[in-house]
């Protein structure tokens, strides 16, 4: 194969007008859920963003019902069932024994099997495996509008509140007693998970939608220790894997949401292995040794032990 005919073959996708759409869809969605992916990481929210993506199919099948596919109903439907779950696990948590985690987990999977029920009787006859892992190839004019305005408010939103956010991260009291409101912040970061989610929805679907939110940014958590380049590092990562995931779909003719998050997968598998600081083959590689400080305070407490007893002793 020339150079030329290689070329004209990596640029067939752009040719077709859903491929245009597709891959301008993925590109805001990955940048936008892998900056935002990387407040849910350090608040250790990961497993609440799960259940929320499960929460999301009750209120699509509630919006297909009613007013079938449109873009606007199904993120409504999909925003108001996920704020339902979560606000109704914290006032069971509040009002039983039961902890958070536990309180939310049983309502999430509920409220899942309650959307796989509603969804057959929705007014259009959609495949249930659309709604659960996506199809990126189907994206509307009105689906890339909402990606649009989900980007813009996301990134907006915690660039913004960055500098509270992050007190509120690592230490809620103290930013209490700042004056910062915290559960507003909270309350709004919890809300843009749920965004994020819903602007997910058509590209990999209610069951990998959690995987393009926490895999860039878990990827860039273990190459980095600095704040911004975490943020700036999961959202690039999250593009470049939405978008060349969704190219190796084209050409292999495989699903794109699973291959999407697949290709995001691996990016996490090479990271955790050959990380500068962090991975795997580095802390095999490198040489187990005491440090200074801690050598010198265990030859003080030889010394220390080995003493001859004194009458003081």
């Amino acid at each position: 194969m020339t150079p030329t005919s290689l070329i004209s073959h990596l640029l067939e996708p752009f040719g077709y007008a859903f491929m245009q759409r597709a891959l301008l869809s993925c590109a805001l969605i990955g940048f936008t859920n892998g900056f935002l992916g990387t407040f849910i990481i350090l608040r250790r929210q990961a497993l609440l963003a799960d259940a929320l993506s499960h929460s999301l199919l009750p209120g699509v099948a509630v919006a297909a019902i009613f007013v079938g596919l449109s873009p606007g109903g199904l993120i409504l439907g999909g925003l108001i069932a996920a704020l339902l779950v979560a606000l109704g696990g914290q006032m069971l948590a509040r009002n039983s024994r039961l902890k958070d985690e536990t309180a939310v987990a049983s309502l999430y999977i509920v409220a899942f099997a309650v959307g796989v029920v509603l969804i057959r009787f929705s007014r259009v006859k959609v495949d249930l495996t659309h709604f659960l892992f996506g199809n990126i190839l189907g994206v509307s004019d009105g689906d890339l509008w909402i990606s649009y305005l989900t980007a813009f408010i996301t990134l907006t939103s915690l660039a913004v509140f960055q500098r509270p956010l992050l007190l509120t991260l690592f230490d809620a009291t103290v930013a209490h007693a700042s004056g910062i409101r915290v559960r507003w912040l909270e309350t709004g970061l919890l809300a843009l998970t749920v965004l994020g989610l819903v602007a997910s929805l058509q590209a990999v679907g209610v069951l990998l939608s959690l995987g393009l939110l926490i895999l860039p940014a878990a990827t860039a958590y273990l190459l980095t220790d600095s704040f911004p380049r975490m943020l700036w590092g999961g959202a690039v990562i999250g593009l470049l894997g939405s978008v060349s995931g969704l190219f190796l779909s084209f050409f292999a003719n495989i699903p794109s949401g699973p291959c999407i998050i697949l290709l995001l997968a691996l990016f996490l598998g090479t990271a955790y292995i050959f990380s500068p600081n962090y991975g795997l083959l580095t802390s095999l590689l490198r040489k187990r040794h005491f440090h200074e400080e801690s050598l010198e305070r265990w030859d003080g407490h030889q010394e220390h032990d080995h003493r001859f007893p004194t009458s003081k002793d």
